[in-house]
């Protein structure tokens, strides 16, 4: 008997959703995002576009799973049957594949140092050097890599309510919690206002046109959308959830990640002398010097490598629900099987990416190493693409009456929200995300 899965609280809708948005995007890469493109200038745009951009573009992904009931690809091919709009989710799924492929080879590495910081070999050592040594360790890479989408599956094969719902109740909570301890240790250590100052003091000097064009690429990174995940998400909400209100409270909590994750990191660094300007190395080479230098560091640093896990684990969840929501069909006896089956794959097609800074450092695709190229194809094609045919589904091809209808359940009305948001997903977002696109691939 085919039934649909529902979440069974809006709470653990948001949790969900809030978890899948918040991993290596809020985490990881908003900090070295921030501090290589002038830390204030860069957040406060990160807002704003994260508001008006972002949040727009994941309320149409929830009205359009929400309204169908349906996975990524069946769920336009309901609302527009006999188009090729399908194509949109069966792209995302292709895109969420590759995605979870490199993602879980990140996974893997938190792994790695998550267990050094429990055997001690952390504390005092070269951070350069261990990152490369990590990196290029073939066995230690791809073993961690397997475990990580291990645990990913083990939650995934649950289902909606006893997988994905029951683990971000619990992981999301204790990933605010870890947060709040980080911050304010790293607000206690003295000469940390220089830190709070770089992000919360807008140099508009230093504003520019790629500034926000990469604050505009972040918001849609760290909301995931673009892939059709949210829309997966969001065919499990009953009817009666106002989803413009939830869509704001996982975009609010995604500011909020961020800039904690900020508080964490920026007084530390300034307060222990390092520069902000370090790169994607930040999280794996410098936060942990810089927790080296404070009193119980490694204590501290075992703390954030949890948090860290927690945040990725829960984006991984959401993107191997999409592959596995559509081969599932509604048959919930095949999830299991399918779970792994999916999982596995992934793994599979990762491992070249978790050897490309090892044994395959020497293949190239496209003048990149084959765990860039992926990123890359995901972040800067299948996101921007992705999320500018949502934007002109929802705009163009849906019927207004059913759009304005869909919006409104669970709400006493949305007024002149509504015309906004709708002149917003026709005009403004598609534009808007096209700038983005052509300036990622180098067309403008």
């Amino acid at each position: 008997m085919k039934t649909h899965e529902q979440w069974t609280s809006k709470l653990g809708f948001i949790l969900a959703a809030a978890g899948s948005a918040i991993g290596l995007g809020a985490i990881w890469k908003f900090p070295y995002m921030a501090g290589t493109n002038g830390g204030a200038i860069f957040f406060l745009f990160f807002i704003l576009l994260t508001i008006f951009v972002g949040a727009p573009i994941l309320i149409a992904e929830f009205l359009i799973g929400r309204n169908s009931q349906k996975d990524a690809i069946r769920a336009y091919q309901k609302l527009a049957p006999g188009t090729k709009w399908h194509y949109i989710g069966g792209a995302g799924v292709i895109f969420s594949f590759i995605l979870l492929s490199f993602y879980s080879v990140v996974g893997g590495w938190i792994l790695s140092y998550l267990g050094r910081s429990i055997t001690g070999s952390l504390s005092n050592a070269n951070y350069g050097e261990l990152f490369n040594e990590i990196i290029a360790n073939p066995i230690e890479v791809v073993v961690c890599q397997f475990i990580f989408m291990i645990m990913t599956i083990m939650v995934v094969k649950g289902g909606v309510q006893k997988g994905i719902e029951r683990a971000s109740k619990y992981m999301m909570p204790a990933l605010f919690l870890l947060f709040i301890i980080l911050a304010i240790r790293s607000l206690t250590l003295e000469g940390a206002g220089a830190g709070i100052e770089f992000l919360l003091k807008p140099d508009f000097s230093a504003l520019t046109a790629e500034t926000i064009l990469l604050a505009l690429g972040q918001a849609f990174f760290t909301l995931s959308v673009g892939i059709s995940v949210m829309v997966t998400y969001a065919s499990y909400l009953s009817k009666s959830e106002n989803i413009v209100k939830s869509a704001f409270s996982v975009a609010g909590l995604n500011i909020l990640i961020c800039f904690l994750a900020g508080i964490v990191i920026f007084p530390a660094v300034f307060a222990l002398g390092f520069e902000p300007g370090q790169g994607p190395g930040l999280v794996f080479v410098v936060l942990p010097a810089v927790f080296n230098e404070m009193a119980f560091g490694s204590v501290f640093l075992f703390i954030f490598l949890v948090l860290l896990l927690f945040a990725t684990l829960t984006s991984a969840f959401s993107i191997l629900e999409i592959v596995v929501a559509v081969l599932v069909k509604d048959e919930k006896e095949k999830r299991g099987k399918l779970a792994w089956i999916s999982g596995l794959l992934i793994f599979l097609v990762g491992v070249p990416s978790a050897l490309s800074f090892g044994v395959f450092s020497e293949v190239q695709l496209f003048g990149k190493s084959i765990f860039d190229a992926a990123d890359f194809l995901v972040s800067n094609i299948g996101l921007p693409l992705g999320a500018l045919f949502i934007s002109l589904f929802v705009g163009y091809r849906l019927p207004r009456n059913l759009v304005k209808e869909e919006l409104s359940m669970g709400t006493n009305g949305l007024g002149i929200f509504y015309d906004i948001w709708y002149f917003s997903i026709r005009f403004v977002v598609p534009i808007a995300i096209a700038v983005v696109f052509l300036q990622s691939i180098g067309l403008l």
